[in-house]
């Protein structure tokens, strides 16, 4: 794994400073979707691959810290003082205490669940408790999940039927292209789970 740094604007002190408050504070880590071309990981940052391509990644998680002012991704400084697997089993552990509850969605006849506006909500695609219950509510053995986008989560059976599909694509490439809320983009693609496990993904 590779390490953050915080880009050219900030100057050695002030990120000592940083380390020094992440370090002192009770912050927790979490696991952060990213695309593959996060600007991050040119600057170093902590990153797992998890959808690879062909040039490098699809989809890669990064590691950060919600702290009052900014997320702070983790920093070559933090790998002194934490080990980097103690890092990511800590994000884990912490993605899946962060609860996030489904919904049946109306607009697709109730064919469809979301499980959106939470800081974490994309995040859960990494929780195999949170999927497994999508395949018990939507009595599915395999899911088409959509997560253009940080905070939001819809998903579906895979052998739903073609209009539902056709909906569900639309909604998925409509908050793909809408930045108005301003949250981060992730993937243009759907991702394939089955057994709460992600075993696919399919670009759009």
């Amino acid at each position: 794994m590779s390490n953050t740094i915080y880009g050219p604007e900030k100057t050695p002190e002030e990120i000592a400073k940083i380390v020094e408050q992440t370090e002192n504070s009770d912050q927790k880590i979490y696991p952060i979707l990213k695309p593959g071309d996060w600007v991050g990981l040119k600057a170093g940052a902590l990153s797992s691959t998890l959808i690879p391509s062909e040039d490098g990644a699809e989809v890669v998680i990064g590691y950060g810290m919600d702290t009052p002012d900014n997320f702070v991704f983790l920093t070559k400084q933090h790998l002194e003082t934490m080990d980097a697997k103690q890092i990511t089993q800590e994000a884990f552990t912490n993605l899946e205490n962060y609860n996030t509850d489904f919904e049946f969605v109306e607009a697709l006849n109730n064919k469809a669940l979301a499980s959106s506006g939470h800081d974490f909500s994309s995040e859960r695609i990494l929780s195999r408790t949170h999927m497994l219950k999508a395949h018990a509510m939507l009595e599915a053995e395999e899911l088409l999940v959509s997560i253009p986008r940080r905070t939001c989560m819809m998903v579906i059976s895979k052998k739903s039927d073609k209009d539902t599909v056709n909906k569900f694509t639309y909604l998925h490439n409509h908050t793909w292209n809408d930045d108005s809320f301003g949250n981060a983009p992730i993937t243009n693609g759907l991702f394939i789970v089955k057994g709460g496990d992600i075993v696919g993904h399919i670009p759009l």
